[in-house]
């Protein structure tokens, strides 16, 4: 009897040897997840979320099929998971900093950089990065947020097995290659709003040469003001629409070098 029971002990220990290195995967990619991985959200919620994404991740990872033997010290797994785990975060992660730098550009250009402030627990951000970033996160939670990291955790394992630790030379050239991804994002994303402050400060520097008794910083700041608002409110849902093609592309091929 107690010979019949030891195979099957085994199988229930590497089980849950299993579902532990994948709850390990999944919460360091909660540390930095978007919307889910807020600090807005209770602890409680986020310790849920986990534990469901971890329940999908597994019965994925161990579809049809017993899971493989580790093969390593489970202790010395526990750091290589979680450095997996918060790779896969940052780089969902920036792309809402890209959202959030953006929006300090265009805030700085048209006036409204000191207009109210963020809702996060840290320094306050513009006006303008904070309406982009509630936006954003609303847009990937309606997007298929939770769909999505269940497929990118169950991609990981074919690049990052169990076990195997992710290589430094390659990690440093694609967080570089996201890094700059993200800049371009922003800059692309405020374009607009510097196009247009360019145009003005040029203006008002010609109406200033050409009438220098107006107060013509009296007269023009309501204006960039205005139009900045404006801009914002025809933009926005383009501007959305660029950044959620761009976070679509990075889910398809999160592992590949940005094209």
């Amino acid at each position: 009897m107690t010979l019949d029971l030891g195979p099957a002990v085994a199988l229930v220990q590497l089980w849950f040897e299993t579902y532990f290195l994948v709850f390990l995967r999944v919460s360091g990619m909660m540390a930095l997840l978007p919307a889910f991985g807020e600090r807005t959200v209770p602890v409680r919620v986020r310790l849920g979320i986990t534990i469901v994404l971890t329940v999908l991740v597994g019965s994925g990872l161990t579809a049809n099929r017993a899971p493989d033997s580790v093969g390593v010290d489970l202790v010395m797994m526990i750091p290589g998971e979680l450095v997996i785990g918060l790779l896969m975060g940052l780089g969902l992660r920036l792309f809402v900093i890209a959202l959030q730098i953006a929006g300090t550009i265009a805030a700085q250009s048209t006036s409204l950089s000191q207009i109210f402030g963020g809702s996060q627990n840290m320094e306050p951000q513009a006006a303008i990065g904070n309406v982009l970033f509630v936006a954003g996160l609303a847009l990937v939670t309606m997007l298929g947020l939770h769909v999505k990291v269940v497929e990118i955790v169950l991609g990981s394992y074919s690049v990052f097995p169990l076990g195997i630790w992710p290589s430094a030379a390659d990690t440093t050239q694609w967080g570089v290659a996201q890094i700059a991804r993200c800049f371009e994002l922003a800059f692309s994303l405020a374009a607009p709003f510097f196009v247009a402050s360019l145009i003005y400060n040029v203006a008002l520097g010609a109406i200033n040469r050409a009438m220098p008794q107006l107060m013509v910083a009296m007269v023009g700041a309501p204006a960039i003001t205005a139009g900045g608002l404006i801009l914002l409110a025809i933009l926005s849902p383009l501007l959305l629409q660029v950044w959620g093609h761009a976070l679509a592309s990075f889910t398809d091929d999160p592992f590949g070098l940005p094209r």
